[in-house]
């Protein structure tokens, strides 16, 4: 009898497809599911952000937001409310929106132009890293700054855990860090890589988190134990990032490898890959669904600028 992960493999090497959504005029920079699944968002360097339905196993776009004044480099929604997100970008300001409303909900300056943002758990924090290393943690209620951090060393990606009460960090040193939250005391530092950490990602079930390296692997962790339990070695790119399925058993990487990886986490075994014709910087899984959004570089091709796409299963659900 087939096992689940042999199924799944089948079913993606016969049905699994690429669809594409033409959303900006230039580079996606960043695209993720609100938290019922049922709505992707795309930030660009056209300075704009669209909100696209996904109606079956298609994407229309929904809203376009407008205002910030330089690239949008990176946005998430807010982990319970499928309505509200926040973006980053490099006009120094951070946005709250509404998708029930064109204009944002609110616009809090800060010091530096923004390169990432993450949204506490429980919803009530917004943190954003600019870069000169300052990671500023604003108030989701007040839109006020409730702290601040300056890294002396590169900082490139920022994520609390799943419960909330640790925030980590990737570093240009091969390390990630821990923090203790809301306290941001250091708990950990932790040699991960020879080289640049660049993405870290916490899967479903709370069990691993992911890291990217630019060494080309990807490293996974006991969170519990924060011990490396195994890597996937099979980019040999930078890897630029990562997203597990809503699941747990997935994890997609990619890089400027022209294509993306998707292999099973327990075993590290591929599962099936995406081939590109450009590099991809940005993957997420729809936290409901077999399906994967991206979208690729631009660069020397009219043809992709601005294009969001998804990978998965006709009949998934």
């Amino acid at each position: 009898m087939a096992t689940y992960m042999e199924s799944l493999q089948k079913h993606f090497q016969s049905n699994g497809r690429v669809r594409e959504t033409q959303g900006h005029s230039a580079k996606v920079h960043s695209v993720a599911w609100s938290c019922d699944g049922k709505k992707l968002a795309s930030g660009s360097f056209d300075k704009t952000v669209n909100v696209y339905n996904l109606e079956r196993d298609r994407l229309s776009k929904d809203i376009t937001f407008r205002g910030h004044g330089d690239s949008v480099d990176q946005l998430c929604w807010h982990p319970s409310n499928p309505e509200q997100l926040v973006t980053a970008s490099g006009d120094k300001t951070v946005r709250i929106w509404d998708i029930r409303s064109s204009k944002p909900v609110a616009t809090v300056n800060t010091k530096g132009e923004n390169i990432n943002i993450c949204w506490s758990p429980d919803g009530s924090t917004i943190a954003v890293g600019n870069k000169e290393d300052l990671i500023t943690f604003i108030d989701a209620k007040t839109h006020r700054s409730r702290a601040e951090e300056q890294f002396k060393y590169e900082i490139n990606e920022i994520t609390w855990n799943n419960d909330g009460d640790l925030f980590y960090l990737t570093s240009g040193q091969g390390t990630f860090i821990i923090l203790s939250y809301p306290d941001l005391k250091l708990l950990h530092t932790q040699c991960a890589h020879p080289a640049n950490c660049i993405c870290l990602e916490f899967d479903p079930s709370k069990s691993y988190f992911a890291v990217g390296s630019a060494d080309a692997l990807v490293s996974l962790w006991d969170v519990e134990e924060i011990v490396c339990v195994r890597t996937f070695p099979r980019l040999e790119w930078p890897v630029r990032t990562l997203s597990f399925s809503h699941d747990g058993k997935m994890l997609a990487s990619a890089s400027e490898d022209l294509v993306i990886d998707i292999a099973e986490v327990e075993t590290g075994e591929k599962i099936a890959e995406v081939t590109l014709e450009m590099p991809t910087f940005t993957v997420a899984w729809n936290p409901k669904r077999h399906l994967l959004a991206f979208a690729c570089d631009d660069r020397d091709r009219d043809r992709d600028a601005g294009t969001v796409k998804i990978f998965g299963l006709q009949n998934d659900s």
